[in-house]
């Protein structure tokens, strides 16, 4: 097929590459502006327009797509079907409708499940046991379409935010092209989502990863995975923002204040949470790299009944 591809973060990138990789003729890249980044605040090209310009496929980077001058820029690039993977525009009806197979989103939940922008992150705080991607039709709502196929993938004790987007990200790439057949082929119609069973997925901001101490052990750790790397999942130590990276679980009586420091040992601290104890096993203070527990107690000192937070 000719393929329109609208995608930015490095979450579409796998699939960009992977329709190449099928034969499909990608006419046309379209992603958002770049932005300045860094220090030196250089320009810096989104993933998706990097790999588009490896493989010489022609970019845009509209402001906005709905303008009319972006409409009739698209319309400059026949092609059979749109694919659109994180974006991060909404799509108007015209371009939904410009081409014959219309515009097919990969989305990173297992529809109606988990609409919005971080289904990835939400799924692990939320304590769900399995995820994956749905294909969808779209239409004018916010992941509202038809869905076309699905793929899951079952979420592991240890999962973070970063290891199930890389699994996800891989699966959506596959599903995309397996779609695409099945559209030339006729062997797939779209279904009805229906009402969805879980919150929107609403963006994750880094007031998110704030940790609330009162709650549970269990709740907290999810946390700390689902935001892991970004926005990261945080505490205040001595003024300090004190980042948690890794943390275990053990069940223990609330004979402190949430947020208590409780047992020190050389390879973590035990922190009281309003229901059970978390063991941090990794973190990272400011101007240092992300680090063991061990190693940050072998250079700096936390005694029991310090208080975080």
């Amino acid at each position: 097929m000719r393929v329109i591809f609208m995608g930015t973060p490095d979450f579409s990138v796998g699939t960009l590459e992977e329709l190449i990789h099928a034969g499909h003729e990608v006419v046309l890249a379209v992603t958002q502006p770049d932005k300045p980044k860094g220090r030196g605040k250089e320009m810096q090209f989104t993933p998706v327009k990097e790999v588009a310009l490896q493989h010489g496929i022609p970019v845009f980077q509209p402001k906005k797509i709905r303008d009319a001058e972006s409409i009739e820029k698209l319309r400059e690039y026949p092609a059979d079907v749109m694919v659109v993977v994180a974006f991060g525009q909404i799509v108007p009806k015209e371009i939904l409708e410009m081409t014959p197979y219309g515009c097919i989103n990969v989305h990173a939940s297992l529809l109606p499940k988990y609409r919005g922008a971080a289904p990835i992150q939400w799924s692990l705080i939320d304590g769900e046991s399995v995820t994956g991607v749905t294909t969808m039709q779209m239409d004018e709502g916010l992941d509202t379409g038809d869905m076309l196929l699905k793929t899951e993938i079952p979420i592991s004790p240890k999962e973070t935010g970063g290891s199930l987007h890389d699994k996800l990200a891989e699966a959506g790439a596959k599903l995309c092209v397996e779609t695409l057949k099945a559209l030339e082929e006729k062997t797939v119609t779209g279904e009805k989502q229906g009402e969805t069973p879980t919150a929107y997925a609403r963006m994750l901001d880094k007031k998110l990863g704030n940790i609330d101490w009162s709650k549970g052990a269990a709740e907290i750790e999810r946390l700390i995975r689902g935001l892991n790397p970004w926005p990261s999942a945080y505490t205040m130590w001595e003024g300090k923002v004190m980042k948690i990276w890794e943390a275990e679980i053990f069940e223990g009586q609330k004979e402190n204040e949430p947020g208590t420091v409780v047992k020190v040992e050389k390879d973590g601290f035990f922190v009281q949470t309003g229901n059970g104890l978390l063991k941090i096993t990794q973190l990272q203070i400011p101007g240092k790299k992300r680090m063991e527990a061990g190693a940050f107690l072998r250079g700096y000192s936390i005694k029991e009944q310090t208080k975080l937070g």
